[in-house]
């Protein structure tokens, strides 16, 4: 961002250690080798203590992944990803059984206080408008009840704040909902424009399963060369599928441009909680600039691109792989990061602002 500073977080190796960082064994050994003692005290935190984290970044920067794999990482009985997105979608499937949707009718009368009338909002989510955009004061009343259900654990709330008027709510939010006296911090997350569009322009899904992957970023095993169209196809691997083609989602072709408008937002939210005194703060960055990566990352920690040839003489594709190099919004030339430094980077912050 531009407006913003994030530091580059060092996470080289003094002794230099090769992992494979898409094998979930070898991950879990990269993470003890380069952040082992502070695991150690935030499980040890974690036995009697809470948190909450508001993960801040622009649609599809990556807030999911880091919390989910930073809860893979620490224990996954002790934290929780809770996706406001998600949250509200899954409530068409409440709405649609008359028991639950009494049920959460009760529950909002008695905590839902704001200027959209309750019947309003209901019918609403029931028929998917857009019409009405759901209260901020509605988002926090359903917040507090899918918390509520998960008990004494840390949370990272991924979504919320979403709207400026959200900010200050969240200043307040552990308040509101009555949850115990836990440390909150803002975790934000800076990626380039460049490394989103073209994650979204590269992204292919599985037709059977919905697993999403990339040609360019994040292949399977099973690469096809199509001779009639002289282009190359991924193959689901995903272990409970049959292994159809995997195809692009209708409108990634566009990239970005459908939600310019949402990541402009984002990033205006950003620069608003960047301005808060009197909060605590965790910097996250995506990307590196070139000329400094060796400086403080190892060679595996860097995203590769993949490119891919027809073998005509063996009858396979070859595949090829170096740094994805991308622009900045500043238009400086950088390699984008795996998650697992990231992570390296969340964990090691989260202990220096706990006061491990």
């Amino acid at each position: 961002m531009k407006d913003i500073d994030f530091p580059i977080f060092k996470t080289k190796s003094d002794t230099y250690k090769k992992f494979d960082l898409t094998d979930v064994k070898e991950r879990q050994a990269y993470f003890e080798y380069k952040a082992g003692p502070e695991i150690n005290k935030l499980k040890e935190y974690l036995k009697d203590n809470t948190f909450i984290v508001y993960l801040l970044g622009k649609k599809s920067s990556g807030k999911g992944t880091y919390a989910k794999m930073f809860k893979e990482i620490i224990d996954p009985t002790k934290i929780e990803h809770l996706s406001i997105g998600d949250m509200i979608r899954s409530f068409d499937e409440v709405l649609r059984d008359p028991a639950k949707k009494q049920e959460l009718i009760e529950f909002l009368k008695q905590k839902y206080r704001g200027p959209t009338p309750l019947e309003d909002i209901i019918k609403a989510m029931e028929e998917r408008s857009t019409k009405i955009l759901l209260p901020s004061e509605l988002i926090l009343a359903l917040t507090e009840r899918e918390i509520t259900k998960m008990g004494k654990k840390a949370i990272f709330l991924d979504g919320f704040p979403r709207d400026l008027d959200q900010v200050s709510y969240s200043l307040f939010f552990k308040n509101l909902i009555d949850y115990r006296k836990d440390p909150d911090i803002f975790v934000m997350i800076d990626v380039p424009t460049n490394i989103i569009d073209q994650r979204v322009k590269t992204r292919v899904i599985c037709p059977l399963c919905n697993t999403s992957r990339s040609l360019k970023l994040l292949p399977t095993k099973n690469i096809e060369y199509d001779k009639a169209d002289g282009k190359f196809h991924l193959v689901c691997d995903n272990a409970a599928c049959t292994g159809a083609r995997m195809v692009t989602k209708e409108g990634d072709e566009a990239g970005i441009e459908p939600i310019r408008a949402r990541l402009d937002k984002d990033e205006m939210l950003m620069g608003n909680v960047y301005k808060m005194h009197g909060i605590q703060k965790v910097f996250l960055r995506n990307s590196i600039p070139v000329g400094q990566v060796k400086e403080f990352t190892d060679d595996y920690e860097i995203t590769p691109e993949y490119s891919y040839t027809w073998n005509e003489k063996d009858g396979k594709v070859d595949v090829a792989e170096k740094p994805w190099e991308v622009e900045d919004d500043n238009g400086q030339k950088c390699n984008s990061l795996m998650p697992p430094p990231v992570v390296v980077s969340l964990i090691k912050q989260l202990v220096k602002e706990l006061g491990l």
